[in-house]
């Protein structure tokens, strides 16, 4: 077993929504980006639904969530597990990101989205009980993961998920 590490927030300036995912997987930790697999789909969905070229370099894609108000992390801030798989990591190993501090940063955050059912449950279970009050009664939505792993559901499907949950969202 290996002790894994996340990314630092995407933190957008005025952050409207913020999508989490619970831990990158080995593909974005050797490039060291957000979704670096190449069969992800947060990027295509991404790239749909702001309207921007999925052709973009990382850093440009990262600039145009931003532009939008779109803040990214990870639930876990560290975990242990074997693989890319969420399946994998031991529980008991979990330490999540600094919440607090980052709605502290992000007074303008109207709702957290989760990229799958393990960052929705990590969040629920690690992060939820230490929230203060207004954070932790913000609107927590748990999507489909993008990831490759996930096949139960078509990308066509995925993307209409996403482009729903988006769309509820006031900014």
């Amino acid at each position: 077993m290996s002790q894994v590490q996340s990314f630092p927030p995407i933190e957008p300036a005025s952050a409207q929504v913020l999508i989490l995912g619970s831990m990158p997987g080995r593909a974005s930790l050797q490039a060291q980006r957000y979704y670096a697999h190449p069969r992800n789909a947060f990027w295509p969905i991404m790239s749909t639904l702001l309207g921007f070229d999925l052709e973009l370099p990382y850093e440009q894609r990262l600039a145009r969530l931003q532009a939008a108000g779109v803040g990214l992390w990870d639930v876990l801030q560290t975990c242990t597990r074997d693989s890319s798989l969420d399946s994998d990591i031991v529980e008991s190993s979990i330490v999540a990101n600094d919440f607090a501090g980052w709605f502290e940063r992000h007074p303008g955050t109207q709702a957290v989205l989760c990229n799958g059912r393990k960052a929705w449950e990590s969040y629920r279970r690690h992060v939820l009980p230490a929230l203060p009050a207004p954070s932790a009664g913000l609107p927590l939505h748990c999507l489909p993961s993008t990831s490759p792993a996930y096949a139960a559901m078509s990308f066509s499907d995925k993307l209409k998920t996403w482009q729903a949950a988006l769309a509820r969202m006031k900014y």
